[in-house]
């Protein structure tokens, strides 16, 4: 009994790394593509704020989206982050105001949200084990619930777990979200540390700096000129 289990096993995980691997080719391939939407085709949008100057510079790349394509919107903010989907819900309010949002139907759509932090400041990095599996777990529910086809982030640290989260969604063929990360004005010299994540392991479809000295120490990266 054991060694026809043995034997199938042997016969059979052979083909399954195989499909991995050529599925995450596959991934890899496409990765960077235009988004594969028509133009009047609605598409649901995961946006991460940050605690700082993040969820600022955010709301100032969202005043330039078409807003009545990027929805329904989704807002995703650390659980410990108290300012930053309030800042949203006003952001929302002012569209209904301004007529840009498509009426109140539009901002009942908007959805806000919080999830666990994989690391507070001055956490220990041997306990932030423990909170960013947490975290994961989060961001893999929460990512399974919007399901996104586009994702847009600008570095605080909760946007790692949700990204990660959205590839192997894009890897198991859950669904298909493109990311985009835009790197933080202040940002000059250096990438921080999540662009580093997500430039280095190939996450973003769309990976943007506002410097050219940034573009030409990170050739994959496109330079737009400052958003702010």
């Amino acid at each position: 009994m054991w060694q026809e289990i043995s034997g199938n096993f042997c016969y059979v995980f052979p083909i399954l790394v195989a499909a991995i691997v050529i599925r995450v080719a596959y991934v890899l391939y496409w990765t960077g593509r235009p988004l594969r939407a028509s133009a009047s085709e609605r598409v649901r949008t995961l946006i991460i704020l940050g605690s700082g100057g993040h969820t600022a510079e955010m709301l100032s790349i969202l005043n330039v989206l078409q807003k009545d394509r990027f929805v329904p919107r989704y807002y995703v903010a650390a659980a410990t982050d108290n300012m930053s989907l309030q800042k949203a819900r006003v952001f929302e309010e002012s569209l209904v105001q301004q007529g840009e949002n498509g009426g109140r139907d539009m901002l009942e759509a908007a959805q806000f949200m919080q999830i666990y932090r994989s690391r507070e400041v001055g956490q220990s990095y041997f306990t932030s084990i423990g909170t960013t599996l947490i975290a994961m777990v989060h961001a893999l529910w929460l990512t399974l619930r919007i399901r996104p086809q586009v994702i847009i982030c600008n570095g605080p640290g909760t946007c790692i777990p949700l990204c990660v989260s959205a590839y192997l969604l894009k890897v198991v063929g859950l669904r298909w979200s493109t990311i985009f990360y835009v790197e933080s004005i202040a940002r000059v010299r250096k990438l921080s540390l999540s662009g580093l994540l997500l430039y280095k392991l190939g996450l973003a479809d769309q990976f943007i700096v506002q410097w050219p000295q940034l573009q030409k120490k990170y050739p994959r990266a496109h330079h737009v000129g400052r958003l702010m």
